[in-house]
C-alpha cells in the first residue's frame, strides 16, 4: 500500500525567506494548490487561544494560509466552535473578542472570523458518521459544514485527556458544537449546580423535551427525558448547567476520530500542523507552561492521520526541555505524551481513524 506523503520544513530562516514565506512554500509544495478554490467558501479551522494563554499560533501563520486561498480565487474564513466549559470562548461574542485580543482580526489575517456554531453554541448541523461505533450523527458547527473546502491549521501540543492535540483533535473536538463537545466528553447527561442556579427558567424554556423543571427557584434535569442536546448549557446565563465529563480517554479519542470523519467526508481538505511551543497541555487553558521539547518545524499533508503520526514521532525524537514537566517526569514510557499525561493513549485515536478510512499510519516524510 502506498504511503501517505507528509511534507516538513524546520524553523530555520535566511535573509531571503522568513517563516511565513517558508510556510507558504511548504504548503504549496505539499499540493494545497491542487485544490480548486475558485469562488469556494474555505473554512480554515484554528484555535484562537484562551485569553491568558500565549502558546497558540500567531495570526501571521493564518494570514499566510488565507492569502494562498485568496490568490487561488477562494473565499477563506477563520473559524472555531464555542467551548463547553466556562471561559473566554463560551459564546460567539466572547469568542470573537478573545480572537481579536489575541490578534485574529480581518486586518491582521486578511479574512473574517466566523464562530461556526453561532451565538450560544447551538447552531449545528447533524452529520451522519459512516461506520461510527460511538457516534451515529455528529453535531458540527453549521458554518463549518456550509463551507465547500476545509483546511485545518493546528498548533501541535500535549493534551491532558487525549495525549496530544493534533490535527484530529483540532478537527473533531474543535468542530463540534457545544452539544457535540458534550457528546464526546460524556457518556451521561448534563446536571444543574444548585449553588449557582438563580432559578430564571431560561433552561426550561429552551428544553424541547420538557426535561427541566423548577422547584424552589432551582432547576432540575430529568435524565429520563433528557436527550443530551446541550441546549441548556448554552443558554444558562450563569453557567449553572454543567456537562458530565465521565468518558474514558480512549473512547473520547475514538469519538474525536468519528467527529473528524463527519467533518471531512465528501469535500476537499488539507492539513497543516506547526510543532512549535509544544506546551504540555491544551491551548484551552488560560495559561501555558514552558514547552516540553524544542521547536521542531512545520508539517503539511492531505492525510490528517499520517500528519498526526509524523508530528508525534518528531516530538518523541526530541530531548526534553530542561525544567519542563517532561524533564521532571522522566522518560520511562519512551513516549513524551504518556510521560506528561500517563492516563492517556494517543494511539487509540490514530487506530480508530484508520479504521474509519480517514488516513494511514504509514507515511513518507519529504523535507523541503
Amino acid at each position: 500500500m502506498e504511503k501517505s506523503k507528509v511534507y516538513f520544513t524546520d524553523m530555520h530562516t535566511t535573509s531571503k525567506e522568513n517563516l511565513q514565506q517558508k510556510l507558504s512554500r511548504l504548503i504549496k509544495t505539499a499540493g494545497m494548490g491542487e485544490i480548486d478554490f475558485e469562488r469556494k467558501f474555505t473554512a480554515i479551522k484554528i484555535h484562537f487561544g484562551e485569553p491568558g494563554n500565549l502558546a497558540y499560533l500567531r495570526p501571521n501563520y493564518a494570514k499566510t494560509v488565507a492569502d494562498i486561498v485568496r490568490e487561488a480565487g477562494g473565499k477563506p474564513f477563520l473559524t472555531d466552535c464555542n467551548t463547553l466549559y466556562v471561559g473566554g470562548r463560551k459564546n460567539a461574542l466572547d469568542h470573537l473578542e478573545s480572537a481579536y485580543v489575541n490578534g485574529f482580526s480581518p486586518f491582521s489575517t486578511g479574512c473574517h472570523v466566523i464562530i461556526a456554531d453561532g451565538l450560544k453554541g447551538t447552531d449545528e448541523a447533524l452529520v451522519p458518521v459512516d461506520g461510527g461505533e460511538y457516534v451515529k450523527e455528529a453535531k458540527i458547527g453549521r458554518a463549518i459544514m456550509d463551507a465547500d473546502i476545509f483546511i485545518s491549521l493546528t498548533h501541535f501540543k500535549g493534551h491532558e485527556s487525549t495525549g496530544f492535540g493534533g490535527a484530529l483533535k483540532n478537527i473533531g473536538m474543535g468542530c463540534g458544537s457545544r452539544a457535540g463537545k458534550m457528546e464526546m466528553h460524556s457518556s451521561g447527561k448534563p446536571h444543574v449546580s444548585h449553588r449557582r442556579c438563580i432559578g430564571c427558567g431560561t433552561c426550561a424554556k429552551n428544553c424541547a423535551h420538557s426535561a427541566i423543571t423548577l422547584a424552589e427557584r432551582k432547576a432540575t434535569i430529568d435524565h429520563g427525558r433528557c436527550v443530551g442536546c446541550g441546549r441548556c448549557i448554552g443558554v444558562c446565563p450563569v453557567d449553572a448547567v454543567r456537562p458530565a465529563s465521565d468518558e474514558s480517554n480512549d473512547i473520547l479519542n475514538k469519538k474525536i476520530a468519528e467527529y473528524s470523519a463527519a467533518v471531512l467526508r465528501n469535500r476537499p481538505h488539507f492539513h497543516i500542523s506547526l510543532v512549535i511551543d509544544v506546551s504540555p497541555y491544551c491551548d484551552c487553558h488560560s495559561e501555558n507552561d514552558i514547552p516540553i521539547v524544542p521547536d521542531v518545524g512545520m508539517f503539511a499533508s492531505f492525510d490528517p492521520v499520517a500528519l498526526d503520526v509524523a508530528c508525534a514521532n518528531a516530538v518523541n525524537r526530541q530531548p526534553a526541555v530542561k525544567g519542563s514537566i517532561l524533564d521532571k517526569n522522566g522518560h520511562e514510557h519512551h513516549d513524551h505524551f504518556t510521560d506528561v499525561s500517563p492516563e492517556t493513549d494517543w494511539k487509540s485515536a490514530i487506530s480508530h481513524a484508520v479504521k474509519l478510512n480517514l488516513g494511514r499510519k504509514e507515511y513518507e516524510l519529504i523535507t523541503i
